[in-house]
């Protein structure tokens, strides 16, 4: 489970003595922070003095990991065209969602958790002088989903299919027969994942499998969420080859007739379906891209306005520590959130601007805390150690987590011996009343659930380490996502505004690596805009 992107905002100040108390118990060690909305800074009086006026052939506003990515791709694979740029972030750090958290023997992730290691994703962190740091969680460790109050694995391969428990011998058949082409036809109309999933694959299928896991990546409503711009690749099998199957064998063979240029490598060889991180936690990538990059990031820079500089580009003001600073520069790339684009761009497109404002972004707490290793159930344990990647709640199950991550047994080195660390989302679409929650109540609604099947019901209080509440967490790639984006694309495009890009997770993708591998398509996008412009 990797509880996709979350936007990273400026958290309340943590007081180390805070406490809280559940149910009359005290809580000790307690850090909470609530993550503002991100705003456009009210733009001061254009009448104020310019301090400093740059020039560049590319603006990355937002530096998260998408635009430091971009700017790492834009100055390492295209230098010759686009490396003359600057990335700007309105914060006093780069990261963006992104947030590692280090205190008394812990090490803990406050957005996103871990990455799946594709070769881009891998690429990145070699070139950031991160390949000694990566760590990747083992391979054969389980997964499990809730289900009639038993914690169940879910299978890791195709021999598992038979055995696992998680689903009936009638679920699995009508799944099988779904597979390979024997259910209802494509309907005429964009499908959610949830009539994607039990036309395809059944009820139960969607039920027990997929209905989590949307919880778990998007913290979404499979009912709303669209197949085609949420899961587009397992939509298209269906599409390409009639069915689920019969697409996998199709993509098989075109890659068999066009096989991929030989691997770097430099790179690692991950075993298995795994997910990774570093030594030190996510916060080592970001940190790493932008120190290579060097005064090309300017941090604490607010965007004020951007307004359009004849046919030489644009001209972005932005109020510094040092004053008010002009930019002009031949391209825009917006990586920052949706509706944050949406306030900046109005003044230029009123159509972009309404399409960008459409997306919608629900509340996600995490809850960080550890027990002692005693306190795990002994049927979850395997050779006396709680081991696995986490776990995944169907809403049917009467919890309100979404789902549990074991950070302790994923990684090495994230919590003191003794301890088991464990990450848990609370929120989403289908609960977004947590932000009427205080702290407390969200630590004891994620005690509660995790001694109904994880924890021993009589087992000490937990050690809470951070309640993070995100108000606009995760983008829903809803129906009619993909109409939308284009609407703001092709506005910018109809209204004269080329050269202004729109990048971010509501873009690529809302996984880690989803954000890096749009991060490298947004790049090779402006490298061939500044081509075109060297030849006009």
């Amino acid at each position: 489970m990797g509880m996709a992107t979350l936007i990273n905002l400026p958290p309340f100040p943590y007081h180390p003595s805070f406490s809280a108390r559940i149910n009359g118990r005290d809580l000790s060690k307690f850090r909470c922070s609530i993550a503002g909305k991100s705003t456009v800074s009210p733009s001061k009086s254009t009448s104020g003095e310019i301090s400093t006026t740059y020039s560049v052939n590319c603006v990355i506003v937002g530096a998260g990991i998408s635009g430091l990515s971009i700017a790492h791709a834009l100055t390492t694979k295209h230098g010759d065209l686009a490396g003359d740029l600057i990335v700007t972030e309105a914060k006093d750090r780069v990261g963006g969602n992104i947030t590692t958290v280090e205190r008394d023997g812990y090490l803990w992730e406050e957005g996103p958790n871990s990455f799946q290691p594709s070769d881009p994703m891998l690429s990145l962190a070699v070139d950031s002088g991160l390949k000694d740091d990566l760590v990747l969680g083992d391979p054969n460790a389980p997964r499990f989903v809730l289900w009639d109050g038993k914690l169940r694995p879910v299978p890791s391969k195709p021999t598992d299919l038979p055995f696992f428990d998680l689903m009936s011998f009638p679920g699995k058949i009508r799944a099988g027969f779904g597979a390979i082409g024997i259910r209802p036809p494509l309907p005429g109309h964009e499908e959610s994942v949830e009539d994607f999933v039990r036309r395809n694959l059944g009820d139960e299928v969607f039920e027990r499998l997929i209905e989590p896991f949307c919880s778990g990546v998007y913290a979404g409503d499979p009912a709303k969420l669209s197949m085609k711009a949420a899961f587009g690749k397992v939509w298209n099998l269906e599409k390409t080859g009639g069915s689920i199957i019969g697409g996998t064998f199709k993509a098989i063979q075109e890659r068999n007739k066009n096989p991929k240029p030989p691997r770097d490598p430099r790179l690692p060889k991950p075993k298995g379906q795994t997910v990774g991180s570093f030594r030190k936690g996510l916060a080592m990538l970001p940190n790493a891209i932008s120190a290579r990059l060097g005064s090309k990031v300017k941090i604490s820079w607010k965007l004020s306005s951007i307004k359009k500089w004849d046919s030489r580009g644009y001209i972005l003001t932005y109020d510094t520590p040092e004053g008010f600073i002009s930019v002009q520069t031949k391209s825009v790339v917006m990586t920052v959130p949706s509706y944050v684009a949406s306030s900046l761009l109005l003044p230029l497109s009123n159509v972009a601007s309404d399409a960008l404002s459409k997306f919608y972004y629900p509340p996600v707490a995490a809850v960080t805390v550890s027990y002692p290793k005693e306190a795990i159930r002994k049927e979850c344990l395997i050779d006396g150690e709680l081991k696995g990647f986490g776990q995944l709640h169907p809403r049917s199950q009467g919890v309100e987590t979404l789902g549990t991550l074991y950070s302790s047994s994923l990684f090495p080195n994230r919590a003191p011996p003794g301890r088991v660390l464990l990450l848990n989302y609370i929120g989403g679409a289908m609960n977004a009343g947590i932000v009427s929650k205080n702290e407390s109540n969200l630590v004891e609604t994620v005690d509660r659930d995790l001694r109904k099947m994880l924890i021993n019901p009589n087992a000490k209080d937990p050690l809470v380490l951070a309640v993070r509440l995100w108000p606009q967490a995760i983008p829903q790639f809803l129906i009619g996502h993909l109409d939308l984006l284009e609407a703001a694309k092709a506005a910018l495009r109809d209204g004269g505004f080329e050269g202004i890009f729109l990048g971010g997770n509501y873009v690529s993708g809302v996984a880690l690596g989803r954000c890096v591998e749009g991060a490298y398509e947004s790049a090779a996008e402006v490298s061939n805009y500044m081509a075109k412009c060297m030849y006009k």
